[in-house]
């Protein structure tokens, strides 16, 4: 509904009355688009070009008076058609949940006092605060303006920021990045613009990553060379005196049984339970593509405050010129004290009063205990003040508010003519008085040296504001105080620092904070070893290409009183070294650096809406082991999708051998296994193995050494699937064949009887199946031999194994169906064979492997990655 006449008060709305609004209006949630429906989803998976295909040879057959052929195709597209939907249909759930995990959050005026809701739960004529990163969440009416500037390119695709004043409309979907303002919400949910605008575009495709558009491009030429050969064999078929029908049949069943259907269904449910596994972890993640680019990860920019350290401040000391005090308390609790000489605590409580002026956050009871409204920092200048005894702020008499950025580095308000400003020390100190006492820049280095957040209260009764700014000038500015604030490690972050290190991943900090405070926290944590670098923003070299070749480094880095822009260059020049780049944000005009880097990490917890749009894994807790977590669930998904990959391909290999030897004898050897067998080995070998490949859970090697800077699919990739695996099984399964055909007295150009030639096609197809089955083992490690693999850690492949060596015994000892595939039970050697089989494989990958870590000795250590 639209906003009746009435208008919030200062004090906004009662707690109840919004209370009894929101039960009326119902939440501010926007309508949800329909999704499309389950049996339209299923219908797609059952008429893509490779299922058309197949019915078109299911009708063939049929018309050839080949019934049981014809329905057995049938059976396949089904089978196939349903795993596909299921598998999306399951991402696709498992995608809106994840979502879910993340509700915006919105600051209003409530009973007088700022509080933070959901976004679901503004109702009309609440009186919202607006502050630099946020995004609007309903359509609003500016009643108070401070420098505010919004962007609206999501609604206008003006990328240029408006500046509306007091009286104008904002729109819901918009992002607010510079300023702060008051207003009142006149629309929400469905009545907003920004819904009237979702109606027009909630039909628009979205691009494909670039992992899916590679798989595409994957199953793209598979495709083309599976209709080549299937064309070939057809055109051989025929020349053979087959006739027209079977013909086409035989070829189009080649061409379908060679291409992997369920590729892109499997890498999707692969990304979506890493994603899942991510959250688990804390870490959301936005776009499931970026699940694998995490795993390439090789240099990590991380903010110091919320990441390594746990934003949980407290004010341990106040400088003022007239001494120092301490304080001492617990976390936000209010009830604390202060020791220091009478007149240091004077002048404390002159600059706590106007601290508190500048800021909105403040400490709250709930649930049994004080926590954060607002801004960490914030809420650590309303607690000193609290404790020094300071009067709340009458925040009527305010005539101008000039917010925080992070050009200005400093944040003032104009009360009763007097400008109270916060801020960096090396900012303001330059403009500021003294009024004796001990040095300033002296408290502040000593601070700061151990490991304090160090801040400057000033204030002025002559300085102008003017284009939200203050106008500085020497001696403009009081010091009133330096504020030493504490914000200890997390305790876990050194541990998780040492992974990266064995991981080769680098790590710089890269925080607005002043060096020497960075500098001891790094060196606390283990990011800063000796002779690592400490620099500040302003010392960077003004050249992209000295400024990566001064950052990579593995002893560590801290940069310093960094900009946006600085941050920007730094993802930038580090790209261009070959490095793959996560950049982690949280303010406003973090997003240009955020979009910049290969991963872009915004804060969950403290972090503007801004930073979140823009980001590609949001961090739930703000914690930098949650960083590790996802890297190495991404390496662990990056590895699952090229071991599923590796065992589809060696699967069409041996499958392709028999019709390859066929046409090339012209006929003279039989066919060793025919089109339904081979769509049965599809089923039987590949589907269940497949999946729980796709899930192998991370190994303990998945962060030893450097992260891959291939693609997923690259020449070691082809070389062993189409150079060791492929045509070991395919030899293997041909011998098998010919072995049992010669061990009857067949010869080349014979015809064998048809129960030798059903015995001889069942062995080589148990040899296909039974080395399948140990292919899934082998493809467990690209670098590990299977027995150096924990044998029980993937549970779901043994289970998968146990199910698939059913199916290969019912497709051969079930008499209507082994008559229906054409395959007969083998002899006691004959599974004896396959059994050998089955090591000899094991054996190859084994030489392989060890052939190759042998070649690799030469490399640089970590040039590869174990999995």
């Amino acid at each position: 509904m639209q906003s009746s006449p009435r208008t919030s008060s200062a004090r906004g709305l009662s707690a109840a009355d919004a209370a009894r609004r929101l039960a009326g209006d119902g939440p501010n949630e926007l309508p949800v688009p329909r999704p499309a429906a389950a049996w339209k989803l299923l219908a797609a998976q059952l008429t893509h070009l490779f299922a058309i295909m197949l019915w078109i040879a299911a009708a063939l057959a049929l018309a050839a008076g080949l019934a049981p052929l014809a329905a057995a195709i049938a059976v396949i597209i089904i089978l196939n058609g349903v795993f596909a939907f299921a598998q999306e249909y399951r991402a696709d759930r498992a995608a809106e949940r994840l979502r879910d995990l993340l509700p915006a959050r919105v600051q209003v005026i409530r009973d007088g006092l700022v509080t933070t809701v959901d976004a679901t739960g503004l109702v009309l004529d609440d009186l919202v605060v607006l502050t630099a990163g946020d995004r609007v969440s309903a359509d609003l009416r500016l009643v108070t303006v401070h420098a505010l500037a919004v962007d609206e390119s999501m609604l206008t695709g003006e990328s240029v920021p408006v500046h509306p004043s007091v009286g104008q409309q904002v729109s819901a979907g918009t992002f607010v990045v510079q300023g702060e303002a008051e207003a009142v919400v006149t629309a929400v949910a469905g009545n907003t613009r920004l819904a009237a605008i979702q109606t027009l575009t909630e039909s628009a495709d979205r691009p494909d990553s670039p992992l899916t558009t590679e798989l595409h491009r994957l199953v793209r030429v598979v495709a083309v060379i599976a209709v080549a050969v299937g064309v070939s064999l057809a055109a051989v078929s025929m020349i053979l005196g087959l006739g027209v029908t079977h013909a086409l049949l035989f070829g189009v069943g080649v061409m379908v049984a060679l291409v992997p259907e369920g590729l892109l269904p499997t890498v999707t449910l692969s990304l979506a339970r890493a994603a899942q596994r991510m959250a688990h972890g804390n870490a959301l993640v936005r776009r499931l593509d970026a699940v694998e680019t995490l795993g390439a990860t090789t240099f990590v920019c991380t903010d110091k405050t919320g990441t390594l350290t746990m934003n949980q401040m407290e004010v341990q000391e106040v400088w003022t010129p007239r001494g120092t005090v301490v304080m001492t308390g617990g976390g936000y609790d209010p009830m604390g004290s202060a020791a220091g000489d009478p007149p240091a605590l004077d002048a404390a409580v002159r600059a706590a009063a106007a601290a508190i002026a500048c800021i909105r956050g403040r400490a709250v009871f709930a649930k049994d205990r004080w926590v954060a409204e607002g801004d960490p920092m914030e809420v650590a200048l309303d607690v000193l003040a609290r404790r020094l005894g300071v009067p709340a702020v009458d925040r009527a008499t305010t005539s101008h508010r000039i917010p925080f950025t992070s050009e200005t580095r400093y944040s003032a308000v104009v009360v009763n003519g007097n400008t109270m400003v916060i801020g960096a020390p090396d900012t303001l100190m330059p403009y500021c008085q003294v009024d004796g006492g001990p040095d300033a820049t002296a408290a502040v280095e000593e601070l700061a040296g151990r490991g304090r957040r160090v801040l400057a209260v000033a204030q002025s009764a002559g300085v102008r504001v003017h284009d939200g700014r203050v106008e500085l000038g020497p001696d403009a500015l009081e010091l009133l105080a330096v504020v030493g604030i504490e914000d200890p490690p997390r305790t876990d972050v050194h541990e998780a620092l040492a992974t990266c290190r064995k991981a080769d991943v680098r790590i710089a900090m890269v925080t607005g904070d002043h060096a020497a405070t960075a500098a001891v926290i790094a060196r606390e944590v283990g990011l800063l070893e000796p002779g690592g670098l400490v620099i500040t923003g302003a010392e960077l070299p003004a050249d992209d290409e000295s400024l990566g070749e001064l950052l990579d480094r593995a002893d560590g880095v801290v940069v310093a009183r960094v900009t946006p822009t600085d941050k920007l260059r730094i993802a930038r020049a580090l790209r261009a070294r070959g490095h793959v780049v996560a950049m982690t944000g949280d303010g406003v005009n973090d997003a240009p650096a955020l979009r910049e880097a290969d991963v872009g990490i915004a804060m969950g917890a403290s972090g503007s809406d801004v930073a979140r749009a823009a980001a590609d894994l949001v961090l739930l807790d703000d914690h930098f082991a949650s960083i590790v977590t996802a890297i190495r669930l991404g390496r662990a998904t990056f590895s699952n999708v090229r071991r599923f990959l590796t065992y589809h391909l060696t699967d069409n290999v041996a499958e392709l051998a028999p019709f390859a030897v066929w046409a090339l004898s012209g006929g003279s050897i039989p066919l060793a296994i025919g089109v339904l067998q081979v769509l049965a080995l599809d089923i039987g070998t590949d589907m269940l193995p497949a999946l729980a490949l796709g899930v192998e859970p991370p190994g303990e090697h998945t962060l030893e050494g450097a992260a891959r800077r291939h693609r997923i699919v690259d020449r070691g990739l082809l070389i062993r699937a189409f150079g060791v695996l492929g045509p070991t099984e395919a030899v293997l399964s041909m011998s098998a064949f010919l072995l049992v055909l010669i061990s009857h007295g067949w010869h080349l150009g014979s015809t064998p009887p048809a129960g030798v030639l059903a015995a001889a096609s069942g062995t080589a197809f148990a040899v296909i199946g039974v080395t399948q089955l140990a292919n899934a083992f082998a493809c467990r490690s690209e670098r590990r031999t299977v027995f150096e693999t924990r044998f029980m850690s993937n549970r779901g492949l043994l289970l998968a194994v146990l199910a698939e060596l059913v199916l290969l015994i019912a497709f051969l000892g079930v008499p209507q169906v082994a008559d229906l595939l054409g395959g007969g039970w083998p002899s006691y050697q004959g599974w004896l064979f396959a059994g050998a089989a089955g090591v000899v494989l094991l054996g190859a990958d084994t030489a392989a492997k060890l052939l190759r870590r042998g070649v690799g000795r030469g490399k640089l250590p970590g040039s590869t990655r174990r999995s």
